[in-house]
């Protein structure tokens, strides 16, 4: 069985490259968030495009105990699983409600960027049932995240038409909308990413790299505390079954 790959080359002598470069130099010059951009994107980063990446990552680390990744990965460890499964089981937690919507906000910005009329694309959509992912959030009307984040988008140059085209979204949403939609932590690193010209497919691994030490932590504390087993108590559930005479 044989692959092709163009992103490491381990040699019998001991040297081993990453996308053209030296491993034993990317650990003495560069700095893991620059080796992601490598590994992922082909070519290293520049000063600005490495602030943003850095960035990016810090502001998905973590999002408390109560998000279904952070509650798979806390009740694993409290069944005594091993690290490494209980962070599996905080992945296997994330979905198209919470984490890996990444990719589709990349892919609707990169396919509706040049849109002319965007509320009557929005209202197409929402006749369809189709919604626009990166939008709405449970407790905050405006994501405290995307303001960082665009913040430094522009202080860097990388905000962009994708940035920009995100936030004509956002307001064309709240114009149909009955409730507040804002453009959250994920539509904006979407729309990070797409000026930065990432292809879709790897957004939601960035996601996924960033909230890897926070899933790492809970399960740590969980194990810490060692409170036993997390399980719903019997008041907690609700029977609406029959019930045999």
């Amino acid at each position: 069985m044989k692959f092709k790959t163009a992103i490491t080359n381990i040699q019998t002598d001991g040297t081993e490259i990453i996308r053209g470069h030296n491993l034993a130099d990317l650990i003495a010059n560069k700095t893991f968030v620059e080796t992601i951009f490598l590994i992922l994107k082909g070519h290293l980063p520049t000063s600005e495009q490495t602030k943003m990446m850095n960035a990016i990552f810090t502001a998905i680390i973590d999002h408390g105990p109560a998000t279904s990744s952070a509650m798979n990965a806390r009740i694993s460890a409290s069944a005594k699983n091993d690290l490494h499964t209980s962070v599996a089981a905080g992945l296997l937690g994330l979905g198209g409600r919470h984490g890996v919507v990444v990719e589709p906000a990349m892919k609707f910005f990169y396919d509706h960027v040049d849109e002319s009329d965007i509320v009557a694309l929005l209202k197409n959509m929402k006749e369809r049932k189709e919604y626009a992912s990166g939008f709405g959030h449970k407790i905050f009307a405006v994501d405290p995240r995307t303001q960082a984040l665009f913040k430094i988008a522009k202080e860097t140059g990388i905000y962009g038409q994708y940035a920009t085209f995100a936030q004509k979204i956002e307001i064309g949403l709240n114009s149909i909308s009955s409730k507040k939609l804002p453009l959250n932590v994920d539509g904006a690193i979407a729309a990070i990413l797409c000026d930065m010209g990432f292809d879709a497919r790897i957004g939601n691994g960035i996601f996924v790299i960033a909230r890897v030490p926070g899933l790492v932590a809970h399960i740590v504390e969980e194990i810490t505390n060692d409170e036993g087993i997390r399980r719903l108590t019997p008041e907690d559930i609700e029977y609406i079954g029959t019930t045999s005479v």
